[in-house]
């Protein structure tokens, strides 16, 4: 398994939903499923982050109004025939081969397959697609074919389609989805366009394509759609390749006149296919290097790998300036109509300590409909601001007041708005985005004090018990609604709620900027809120525990009980059973030195047994009906049950890859989830927690995690960290086991620093500086500055930012950040740990190029040379001159038999005295003549310059590697 690689074999349309979705390519502003270009059994969806409509549907005889992310048009359509055959369709084709594969380290989803028509003649086709991570309004289809056994004309259609609606999701089809409205299209200078405009939100959307192929095409045009059609001379053996480039804009977007012109703008100034993928490659390295998650084993390493792809197509550094949330199912499919709930407080913690301008991109979106939320406070009669369960375009309630039951076929009721805890976890937010980044904006003040306000309006005094209650909720396991036969909906003093509640203004107080009246009304709360408790536990909510017990052996692997018993014309609400956590969210924002800590200033008593038997109570009685549930009870049981806690966090990473919820990942994956599942191996098993004094960790790695390494960014300072169930290091310094520890940021090392003495000294002499001058532009002595300069190690991140001002230069620089080291005689560190690498890795490392040694016998004995190197089709490949001692010494003298060569690359950094080293063994061949030309492209340089034009090939049969840590 290929853990930078998910395949897919065979053509399943029974799966294609699936995979349309986990295929999905996406910039942060824009996503397109990987439906297939040519096929009638396909769900086609583009979307672009914030771009809603509104409409208006009559269902059982009501009158419903709901918004949606709005399908735009299909710009993937492309198929091909033979002569005198039909348009080529996956599910009528004599299909020999088929193949699917998304590299989620490049951002490319590859289609190959072989066809044979009815005459027998075989085509073989290669698709690359891509949704440009450079040009966030780009993407782009390569299609290479190759007449295997035939030559002759060969017909390839290519169609821009507007005629897309939103029937993505099976229960939604009853109301309506015809979004678009207006089309227009046409061509212009050999490209073609098509524009429409959502109905009620009157967005226009424009794309324009330019196909690149060997001759001109013609084109025909509809309303709402156009074609072109190019005729290709197919040679037997030939490939020939046709690509089609799209643009797409939409009248929101900023810099432009109007969509259309800029479409068509962009779509003829864009590249080629090559220059366009090299440039979108090049952003995905640089996202990588900031994202990457290190863990043991090809299949945990791809479904993290994946589950970090998906999270940053749907939010990328685009996305940070955009009017955009965190769409709960991604840009990835229909389901929950693209709406923003709650999802971003599994998301923006991951994003803090990697993204964090992503994640102040985020807070934003809350902020800007801070003005509908106070509006919506005030028409319930509360202060503050009241965001709604579901948001979208602009901040109104967005939650259905219907929604419908697919095991009964009934349409039910929604009383879902009653999730006030939204707010809660936007609040939430905003304090870890503060600790992650050392930043409060006078703007995120305001939104966590707005929404403090709102929940202090919430709680009402009760005068005979003297506390504070919150009536009228529902708390986050969205099974319970109301009490049994209760003719209004909502919950009182639901635990979660009420205790968020108290977390969430001691926090505010913090940042003052109340009066003293409401000041002390909030400090009231935070002593006097109600919390019920029983049987030793937490009570999910006041009459929690008079509720009936349920029947769990009948309804055994039954996730969606409340859609089960209301087929059954039975009511979820009469038991204690949970959807998922609700109680237990308590134990995944909070520690137990908080939680505990917020019950003894409300008075309650309590043991430090508390926890562990709430959580074993919920547990028993929870369904698990999301997927964020495993996520979360992943994270309480990290401490207490860490082999059952493991199988909670694999349910949860493979709950897209397998669709553990049964058909839901085909209508969008589940961000909250994904992301949920790095948090787990960031915050959780590494026990890293922001705080206002540093960064705290507490490793508790599972056995089965092995090791874990990642680098994080905590208030500006780069840190790599690495774990395993022996050691955990910071930078390359291990740190003391078996207690937890917080590093304050004056403790802290900067990472990617190699030889910072040299780079300093190098940019005062490019300056033509003295030491004294230096000294005096950053406001240090002349001592310390040559003390750097002649000693390995990095200063503190307030002494470099100085230095790279004094020197006209960045902070990135002087610490080397991006570039790569040439092979050095680093010295190990006094106890060094080696890792063996597997053939696989080795490769990846070593794929980049750059510097390496060979060595081999020659005429003059062993011979080790340095060369310069490409990784080109699984090979090794250098140059050298023809005739020269190289060639000479790697020729045996008998016809088509060479010699076995060894080939080494290491990579030490001197400063962190760790790194890698990888070694290759195989047969050199001679790269023949007719190959040569292939080979070229690889752009292989000679290490010392030079006419040198023969390319030597060593075919790797051994590999093998070795990681060296610095302790």
């Amino acid at each position: 398994m290929n853990p930078w690689v998910l395949a897919y074999e065979g053509f399943d349309p029974a799966s294609e939903g699936l995979r349309e979705a986990l295929c999905t390519l996406g910039n942060g502003r824009f996503a397109t499923r990987g439906a297939t270009p040519d096929g009638r059994i396909r769900t086609p969806g583009t979307y672009q982050a914030s771009c809603y409509d509104r409409l208006t549907s009559e269902v059982a005889g009501r009158t419903v109004v709901n918004e949606d992310l709005v399908n735009l048009p299909d710009w993937l359509p492309l198929t091909f025939a033979t002569p005198g055959s039909n348009w080529f369709c996956p599910e009528q084709a004599d299909l020999l081969d088929y193949s699917q594969k998304l590299d989620l380290r490049h951002g490319v989803l590859l289609r190959e397959l072989r066809w044979r028509d009815a005459q027998g003649r075989v085509t073989r086709v290669r698709q690359r697609r891509l949704v440009s991570m450079a040009d966030p309004a780009l993407a782009a289809l390569e299609t290479t074919f190759t007449a295997e056994n035939w030559s002759g004309p060969l017909r390839v259609r290519a169609t821009l389609d507007g005629r897309v609606t939103n029937s993505g999701v099976a229960r939604y089809r009853d109301l309506r989805g015809d979004h678009l409205t207006g089309h227009t299209t046409g061509g212009q200078d050999e490209l073609t366009w098509l524009t429409a405009t959502t109905r009620s939100s009157r967005i226009t959307v424009a794309l324009a394509a330019r196909v690149d192929a060997p001759i001109p095409g013609s084109s025909s045009d509809d309303c709402d759609h156009i074609t072109t059609e190019h005729v290709l001379d197919a040679v037997e053996g030939t490939p020939v390749t046709l690509t089609k480039v799209v643009a797409l804009l939409t009248s929101r977007d900023p810099a432009i006149h109007d969509p259309l012109s800029a479409a068509l703008r962009r779509a003829r100034l864009a590249a080629g296919f090559a220059e366009l993928l090299d440039a979108h490659e090049a952003e995905w390295e640089r996202l990588w290097e900031r994202a990457a998650v290190d863990v043991d084993g090809p299949e945990l390493s791809q479904l993290v790998h994946l589950n970090v792809f998906h999270l940053l197509q749907t939010l990328s550094p685009y996305t940070a300036d955009l009017d955009a949330g965190v769409p709960a199912r991604g840009l990835h499919g229909e389901a929950y109509r693209g709406h923003v709930f709650w999802d971003e407080l599994f998301v923006l913690p991951w994003l803090n300590l990697r993204f964090p301008e992503i994640s102040l991109g985020l807070l934003r979106y809350r902020w800007r409909r801070l003005p509908e939320a106070r509006a919506a406070a005030r028409a319930a009669d509360f202060d503050g601001a009241m965001f709604p369960w579901q948001s979208g375009s602009d901040g109104r309630e967005e939650t259905q007041i219907y929604h419908l039951n697919p095991a009964s076929g009934r349409w039910l009721p929604d009383v879902s708005h009653l999730q006030r805890h939204v707010g809660l976890a936007i609040g939430y937010n905003v304090w870890q985005y503060y600790l992650a980044t050392g930043s409060m904006p006078p703007w995120c003040a305001e939104l966590l004090t707005d929404i403090a306000r709102f929940f202090a309006s919430l709680a009402v005094l009760d005068p005979v018990s003297g506390r504070y209650e919150i009536h009228g909720v529902m708390g986050p396991d969205e099974y319970h609604t109301a009490y049994p036969g209760a003719a209004s909906p909502g919950l009182a003093n639901n635990a979660y709620t009420n205790i968020m509640t108290v977390w969430l203004l001691s926090h505010a107080l913090e940042l003052g900027g109340v009066g003293s009246e409401e000041a002390a009304r909030w400090e009231d709360i935070t002593r006097r809120m109600r919390v019920d408790f029983h049987d030793g536990v937490i009570s999910q909510f006041t009459g929690y525990a008079e509720l009936d017990e349920l029947d769990w052996a009948r309804y055994k692997g039954v996730r969606r009980l409340d859609r089960a018993l209301e087929a059954d014309d039975d009511d979820v609400n009469r038991y204690k059973a949970s959807k998922q956590a609700d109680t237990l969210m308590l134990f995944y924002l909070l520690n137990a030195e908080e939680l505990l800590a917020i019950l003894k200033r409300l008075g309650y008593p309590y043991d430090l047994d508390l926890i562990s038997r709430t959580i074993a109570y919920y547990l028993d009685r929870t369904s698990h009906g999301s997927t964020l549930s495993a996520v979360v009870h992943a994270w309480v049981l990290a401490r207490s049950d860490r082999v059952r806690s493991w199988q909670f966090f694999a349910e949860a990473l493979i709950s897209d890859a397998h669709d553990v919820q049964g058909g839901t990942t085909a209508e969008g994956i589940h961000l909250g989830a994904m992301a949920g599942t790095l948090d787990m191996l960031q915050r959780c098993y590494l026990g890293l927690e922001p705080r206002p004094d540093g960064l705290r960790l507490n490793p508790r790695l599972p056995e089965r995690l092995g090791s874990l390494s990642l680098p994080i960014r905590f208030r500006g300072i780069r840190l790599a960290i690495e774990a395993d169930n022996e050691s955990t290091r910071v930078d390359g310094v291990t740190l003391p086991q078996g207690a937890a520890l917080t590093i304050t940021e004056q403790e802290m090392i900067m990472t990617d620093s190699g030889d910072f003495g040299r780079r300093v000294s190098y940019h005062r002499d490019r300056l033509g500086l003295t030491l004294a001058q230096v000294a005096d532009r950053a406001d240090m002595s002349a001592e310390y500055i040559g003390h750097l300069e002649g000693h390995l190690g990095t200063p503190d991140r307030n002494t470099v930012a100085r230095l790279a001002a004094a020197l006209e230069t960045t902070v990135q620089d002087l610490l080397g950040g991006g570039r790569d080291r040439p092979p050095g005689p680093g010295a190990a560190a006094e106890k060094p740990v080696l890792e063996m690498l597997e053939p696989e890795e080795c490769l990846r490392l070593v794929a980049p190029g750059g510097i390496g040694r060979v060595a081999f016998n020659g005429s003059h004995g062993l011979t080790v040379l340095p060369v310069n190197y490409k990784l080109h089709d699984g090979a090794i490949v250098f140059r050298t001159a023809r005739g020269g001692p190289m060639d000479q010494d790697l020729r045996t003298g008998l016809e088509g038999v060479d010699i076995k060569i060894a080939f080494q690359v290491d990579r030490i950094d001197e400063a962190q005295r760790a790194g890698w080293s990888v070694l290759i063994q195989g047969p050199a061949h001679h790269v023949p003549e007719d190959e040569a030309i292939k080979v070229a492209h690889a752009d292989v340089t000679p290490w010392a310059g030079g006419e040198r034009h023969l390319y030597i090939r060593i075919v790797p049969h051994q590999i093998t590697g070795r990681r060296i840590h610095g302790l």
